[in-house]
């Protein structure tokens, strides 16, 4: 079909032909040999795509602010995706979803996406906890895995050329941070042991409402029951941690950027 050679001019339109039917690759063939702009159209279509396979549900002002169009453009781009037999589903007032159980073959990366997440790993790997290093570890090697054998080449040879120093202090060597993100998103409680500046320890049950990194350190932030109040526990200071089979009591929390307005510093 002429639509294949046609997407090699374009960098996701290669894409595209993994998971469209017949009919819309015919379709979109006839438009492009008359309407060359159709092309951009299916960027934007690719585009729409994965943001609908990267979140829940997504508005269709948040898709139109995404692509710079009108909300009307949007209507008429998913309609399309529809009659494609593409299951995309709307629930007011959360937004468009993808109907769950439908397959999306993975996406490939150009080197501008691979080196960005390569520069990533140099700052999660000084930032993060050895627990989130292991996650991000596995997921890059899942995305060095679609590439080509040219970009891998360059990719490793970029590797060699970017370092990052950073105190010795500043290693974090817990594990942490990916059970915490855990009880955030299944709104479980937490159990810590935890250690003041005085060397006193004491357990705590925590709702953790969010994470957040300040004066070089990692913070937990959440609604201590043996304090009756919301409280800043410094992960260095964590003796141990482990999540509860226990859901939130309390059934409403502040906004985590309205506890940051609170912190005692500004970096």
């Amino acid at each position: 079909m002429q639509i294949f050679n046609c997407f090699e001019t374009g960098r996701n339109r290669r894409r595209f032909k993994n998971y469209l039917c017949p009919s819309f690759l015919s379709v979109v063939n006839s438009l492009i040999l008359t309407k060359p702009e159709f092309m951009n159209r299916i960027d934007r279509l690719f585009g729409i795509l994965t943001l609908l396979q990267s979140r829940k549900y997504i508005t269709a002002d948040k898709i139109s602010e995404r692509f710079n169009i009108s909300v009307r453009t949007v209507y008429r781009d998913v309609k399309a995706l529809q009659e494609q037999g593409i299951p995309v589903g709307f629930e007011q007032p959360k937004g468009y979803f993808l109907v769950q159980g439908y397959f999306l073959p993975p996406v490939s990366f150009n080197m501008d996406e691979a080196n960005a997440l390569l520069l990533v790993e140099s700052l999660v790997n000084g930032f993060a906890d050895n627990s989130i290093r292991s996650h991000y570890s596995a997921a890059l090697t899942k995305v060095k895995a679609v590439l080509k054998t040219s970009q891998k080449e360059k990719l490793e040879t970029m590797n060699q050329h970017i370092k990052l120093q950073i105190p010795e202090r500043l290693s974090f060597n817990y594990e942490y941070l990916s059970l915490i993100q855990l009880a955030i998103s299944d709104k479980k409680m937490i159990e810590l042991e935890y250690k003041n500046a005085k060397d006193e320890s004491s357990k705590h049950e925590v709702e953790p409402i969010g994470l957040i990194f300040y004066a070089f350190s990692w913070h937990l932030i959440g609604w201590c029951h043996f304090r009756n109040q919301y409280r800043d526990f410094n992960l260095t200071r964590i003796i141990c941690l482990k999540m509860l089979d226990k859901a939130f009591i309390k059934t409403e929390h502040m906004p985590l950027s309205d506890y940051m307005s609170m912190l005692p510093v500004n970096f």
